[in-house]
């Protein structure tokens, strides 16, 4: 599969966070999130061991595969070369973008938090194949990050074009709309997802209305 003609055509970004799934329920959170469509899938582990990340890697990225997702791997560019993930995540803190591209190659796609415009841009220009453009409102996802509020995303948006800007932060059902009357065409949403009752039903919904700007 050719892995940005797919990650252009992705409006909803979904994460299996160990913060809010047991590692025993990861398989379970994930195959949810592909039946509700999404194309792009990230495993998120912040402060597990990494054997225990190379471990969910190994068991999350054939599901992926079977459908036609995307796996992407935060934090850990070499788990995401050891099981064959589509990707990986890193943070403003992370270093050079050019020096994990040196790593994992130019199939792979890379991804960059972002968390100001001036960040978006220079994320952008250093080759970042998207970006995540946030907290846009207080999350326990970013707990101490500022939410940065919904003025930018017209902005960054209008500067950026059809390059992939996914909206994060504290993104649910209820503030969706708001969020896209601001100018978002991408999201991401986590802990509403994952906490859903429906998850796959939920995401469906997200993603029809998003595709239906």
């Amino acid at each position: 599969m050719d892995r940005r003609e797919i990650l252009a055509g992705c409006r909803l970004y979904g994460i299996v966070d160990m913060g809010y799934v047991s590692p025993d329920h990861a398989e379970e959170a994930a195959a949810a999130l592909i039946r509700g469509g999404v194309r792009i899938l990230q495993l998120r582990a912040k402060g597990m061991p990494e054997e225990d990340v190379r471990m969910l890697a190994y068991r999350l990225q054939p599901l992926c595969c079977e459908a036609g997702c995307l796996f992407i791997v935060n934090d850990y560019p070499e788990i995401a070369m050891e099981c064959g993930a589509d990707g990986v995540h890193v943070g403003q803190d992370d270093g050079a973008l050019k020096e994990v591209r040196k790593m994992i190659g130019e199939g792979m796609l890379v991804g960059r938090s972002t968390h100001s415009p001036e960040q978006a841009l220079a994320a952008h220009a250093e080759g970042a194949d998207y970006i995540g453009f946030g907290p846009l409102f207080p999350t326990g996802t970013k707990p101490g990050r500022p939410a940065i509020g919904l003025d930018d995303v017209c902005r960054v948006g209008e500067a950026l074009g059809d390059y992939p800007v996914f909206c994060i932060g504290g993104i649910n059902g209820g503030s969706l709309d708001r969020v896209m009357e601001h100018g978002a065409r991408r999201v991401v949403i986590v802990s509403w997802l994952l906490l859903h009752e429906d998850p796959a039903g939920a995401a469906r919904d997200v993603i029809q209305k998003l595709e239906g700007r």
